[in-house]
């Protein structure tokens, strides 16, 4: 269930093209805690966890969701 509630700010690790979609990877203190298929809020659009690996996960966003929404421009941990 969705609570509304910001836990914290994730840090953007990477930020990969496929085709026109964007995968984000991202790390938090509570990755460990996610599941794949799971739906985490990011700068307000809800992404689905789509890996989890070496303490980071990863989100897909859509290219209509990118069309829509500005996460394309999120800048990285090394930006």
């Amino acid at each position: 269930m969705f609570s509304g509630i910001i836990e914290e700010f994730a840090t953007v690790t990477a930020i990969r093209k496929d085709r026109e979609n964007i995968d984000f990877t991202l790390k938090c203190s509570f990755v460990d805690e996610l599941k794949i298929d799971q739906s985490v809020a990011h700068n307000g659009v809800c992404l689905t966890v789509v890996s989890i690996e070496n303490g980071e996960y990863t989100v897909t966003a859509m290219k209509e969701t990118l069309d829509r929404r500005r996460l394309s421009t999120a800048p990285t941990s090394d930006s």
